[in-house]
């Protein structure tokens, strides 16, 4: 059987202690298709403001949630939500800023409320890690923004037989295209990555290394030959006890 070597078992080891520049670019998620949006205004006068809080679609449902269920607007085909008094407003590739913008101008510029004030966040933003961790599973992300090191913690790491240097990461666009990425979770150089922080809907696989691909193999020859001979014991004794 193969061995795992040290450097390969363990995050950045080549990393010493240092300061890192901050990544470059925007980080900032921007809305997709099939979002949940929670879209919460408020203005100086509550009453009028009530109407615009009041989501059009059901209960969002999520893995491993819990306890009452928010709602929120859902991102449609066409990449517009439903919202009150305004109607379809176009919502892809836009980040929560823009919109919450987007909206605070138009309900101003309509008259429909003095001097608004528009929150937005995302209700369903989740990342799903699979292959070689602890736990695989779709993870729901409380917050807005989640690294992957932070991914495959709630995962329960990655287990000692998958490959840190070769983790794949699949990512959809709003347009339908898939980017596929390959990520070594042992090069300090992923700190300043624009894939070190993930976007909702990514997909981590931690590939199987040497050794446990060579473990599963052995176990797929022995399994075999022990349930044989097992069958051969109780047909053995089936014929001392009965003969």
């Amino acid at each position: 059987m193969s061995c795992v070597s040290t450097k390969q078992s363990v995050y950045f080891h080549d990393l010493p202690d240092t300061v890192l520049a901050p990544i470059k670019g925007n980080l900032e998620p921007v809305i997709q298709k099939n979002d949940i949006l929670q879209i919460t205004v408020s203005s100086m006068n509550v009453e009028d403001a009530v109407i615009y809080n009041t989501p059009s679609m059901a209960a969002v449902g999520g893995v491993a949630s819990s306890g009452p269920q928010a709602t929120g607007f859902l991102v449609d085909d066409s990449g517009y939500i439903q919202y009150p008094v305004l109607g379809q407003v176009k919502v892809t590739g836009l980040t929560k800023a823009q919109l919450s913008k987007s909206i605070r101008d138009q309900l101003t510029e309509r008259k429909l409320l003095v001097d608004p004030v528009v929150s937005v966040r995302f209700l369903n933003y989740r990342v799903t890690i699979i292959g070689e961790v602890a736990r695989p599973q779709v993870v729901n992300v409380g917050s807005d923004r989640v690294t992957i090191l932070e991914a495959l913690g709630l995962a329960g790491d990655i287990t000692v037989f998958g490959k840190k240097e070769n983790v794949m990461l699949i990512r959809e666009s709003d347009d339908g295209t898939r980017t596929v990425k390959r990520l070594n979770l042992n090069d300090r150089s992923l700190l300043s990555s624009p894939y070190y922080y993930l976007h909702s809907n990514d997909v981590v696989y931690v590939e199987p290394n040497k050794a446990k691909v060579a473990s599963t193999n052995t176990a797929r020859q022995i399994i075999p030959i022990v349930l044989s001979s097992l069958s051969l014991v109780v047909i053995i004794l089936d014929r001392l006890v009965f003969n």
